[in-house]
C-alpha cells in the first residue's frame, strides 16, 4: 500500500469538479469556526458533545430595561448540529442546537438568582459554495526538486463560502432576544497552505437588526500531526452595541475512530476588558450516514465516450476545526485515462450503390437455387433406400 500522504498529495492537488464530499467524516468539532465546504449530497451528519461553563463577571447594558445588568454563573449542556447536503454538491442545510441548565447569580441591578433549563441556541441555515480555486499538480514535476517543493502561492487565494441562517427564539427565558427572531449570515473562507496545515477565517453577522447584533470573527488553524490525529487553535472576537467585547481562545484535537466517526476535547478561555475570567471545556462525537452516490462524468469525443466515476475527496481539511475532512482540496482527484479505439461505421443515409446492390442480389439468388438442387437430391435418394 502507498505511503499515505503521498495518496494525499495526489488528491489534494488535483481536480475536476465541484464535489464536496470526503471519503472520511468532515466535522466542524471541536472549533467554532465553518468551513466553505459542504458534507456533500445525501451525507447525514451529527456532531454532539458535552460542555461546561463557567462565566466570570459578565457586564451588559439592556437598551429596554435602560439599566446595566451583571452577572456571573455557570452552565452545562449539549451543543448539537444535524447537516446534510441536497441538490447539489455546493449546498449544505444545518440546524444548530445546544441544549443547556445554567445558573446565574445578579449583582446588578439587585442580588438575585436564576436558573433555567432548555435551548440557548436554535438555529436553521444553509452555505453555499461560492469559489474553490485550483492548485498547480506539483506531483508531475520530475525536473527540479525546487520546484516540486516550492510553496504554491495560488494556495493563499482562498474557498469562499457564505451562509444565512435564522434564529429562532424557542428559548429559554435568560436567553430569549426580547425582538424575536433575527436573521444570522456568514462569510467563510478556507485556504489550504499545505496537506496539513489549514487556516478558516469567518466573519459573522448575528442577530441582525435587534439591539442584540453581534458582529463576529474567527479565525482557525489546523494541522494534521497523523493520518488519524489533528490539533487546532482558535481565536475569536466578538463585537456588540451593548456589551463589552469578548476575545475568545482555545486549543483542541480531533481523533478519527473511522472513516465515519470523530470523537474531539476543547479548552477555551475568554479575556475581556471588565475582568472575565470565563471558560469553556468539552469534548464530543461526529458520525454521520453515508448515502452519497458519485456521479459519472461523460465526454464526448470523436463519437466514443469516456466514462470517469467522480474521486472522492481527502481526509485532512478540516471544516471549523478542520481536523479530517474539509474539502477534496482545491484539487484532488487524479483522472484515470481509459483507452479508446475508433470503430467504423456505416452511414444509413448515404447514396445507395445500385451496381454492388445488383451484385448482392444475384450472389444470394445463386446460393439459394444451389440448396434447392441439395434439398431435391437428397429427397430423390431418401426415396430410393425406401423402394429398395
Amino acid at each position: 500500500m502507498k505511503s499515505f500522504f503521498t495518496t494525499l498529495l495526489l488528491l489534494l492537488l488535483t481536480e475536476f469538479s465541484y464535489g464536496q464530499y470526503t471519503e472520511v467524516i468532515n466535522s466542524r468539532r471541536p472549533g467554532f469556526s465553518g468551513t466553505p465546504y459542504s458534507v456533500g449530497t445525501k451525507v447525514y451528519q451529527v456532531e454532539a458533545g458535552l460542555f461546561y461553563k463557567n462565566i466570570g463577571n459578565y457586564l451588559y447594558y439592556d437598551p429596554i430595561q435602560k439599566q446595566t445588568i451583571s452577572y456571573s454563573g455557570s452552565s452545562f449542556g449539549s451543543d448539537i448540529t444535524f447537516r446534510t447536503g441536497q441538490f447539489f454538491e455546493q449546498l449544505e442545510f444545518s440546524l444548530d442546537m445546544a441544549l443547556v441548565g445554567e445558573n446565574r447569580d445578579y449583582t446588578r441591578p439587585a442580588t438575585i438568582n436564576k436558573s433555567a433549563f432548555g435551548f440557548s441556541k436554535l438555529t436553521i441555515g444553509a452555505k453555499y459554495l461560492v469559489y474553490k480555486p485550483e492548485y498547480a499538480d506539483k506531483s508531475k514535476e520530475i525536473r527540479s526538486w525546487k520546484a516540486r517543493h516550492s510553496f504554491d502561492k495560488r494556495r493563499l487565494i482562498p474557498a469562499v463560502g457564505v451562509y444565512a441562517g435564522l434564529n429562532t427564539n424557542l428559548l429559554t427565558e435568560l436567553h430569549k432576544n426580547p425582538e424575536g427572531m433575527s436573521p444570522r449570515f456568514g462569510i467563510y473562507t478556507q485556504n489550504d497552505l499545505s496537506n496539513r496545515l489549514i487556516v478558516l477565517f469567518n466573519l459573522i453577522a448575528d442577530k441582525v437588526f435587534t439591539e442584540e447584533f453581534e458582529s463576529t470573527y474567527i479565525l482557525t488553524v489546523t494541522y494534521a500531526l497523523h493520518q488519524n490525529w489533528s490539533i487546532f487553535g482558535e481565536n475569536q472576537g466578538f463585537f456588540r452595541k451593548n456589551v463589552p467585547n469578548d476575545f475568545q481562545f482555545g486549543a483542541g484535537g480531533a481523533y478519527l475512530i473511522s472513516p465515519n466517526m470523530q470523537a474531539d476535547l476543547s479548552a477555551r478561555m475568554i479575556f475581556d476588558e471588565r475582568g472575565d475570567n470565563t471558560y469553556i471545556i468539552g469534548g464530543g462525537l461526529s458520525w454521520r450516514i453515508d448515502n452519497h452516490q458519485d456521479k459519472i462524468i461523460v465526454n464526448e469525443v470523436d463519437n466514443n465516450e469516456d466514462f470517469m466515476p467522480k474521486e472522492k475527496k481527502s481526509f485532512f481539511n478540516t471544516i471549523t476545526f478542520g481536523l479530517f475532512a474539509g474539502k477534496k482540496s482545491s484539487n484532488s482527484g487524479k483522472m484515470r485515462e481509459v483507452k479508446t479505439s475508433k470503430v467504423k461505421t456505416r452511414d444509413l443515409n448515404a447514396p445507395v450503390n445500385k451496381k454492388a446492390q445488383k451484385a448482392r442480389k444475384k450472389e444470394n439468388d445463386r446460393l439459394m437455387k444451389e440448396q434447392k438442387k441439395k434439398e431435391k437430391a437428397q429427397k430423390k435418394y431418401n426415396k430410393k433406400l425406401e423402394n429398395d
